[in-house]
């Protein structure tokens, strides 16, 4: 699966001063549409904007690849991503929640 997305630009890895901070990717547009993810920064490195830099690469990226709707899978629970998605211009669509049987 790496290598498959590592063919058509569909991860990146952020470094800064030769040390990786922050991760994401975009899978291929299917119909119109591409999901970004996963998009992951370190504990340590958080708070700096790296997330938000390399999510909007993919995001961009994905249209670039062909897709019209870029779509982004996040968790309510988290008020920081959520607030970096908004200010990259994602808005809120549905509500999903898992439940996984006893």
């Amino acid at each position: 699966m790496l290598r498959d997305r590592i063919s058509y630009g569909g991860i990146r890895l952020w470094e800064h001063a030769g040390t990786p901070v922050s991760l994401a990717g975009f899978s291929r547009p299917i119909g119109r549409a591409s999901r970004v993810g996963p998009v992951y920064t370190p504990p340590g490195r958080r708070g700096r904007g790296y997330a938000a830099g390399v999510t909007h690469a993919m995001s961009e990226a994905a249209y670039a690849a062909g897709a019209t709707e870029v779509l982004l899978f996040t968790d309510l629970a988290n008020p920081t991503s959520n607030g970096v998605y908004l200010r990259l211009g994602y808005a809120p669509v549905e509500d999903r929640a898992e439940i996984v049987p006893a």
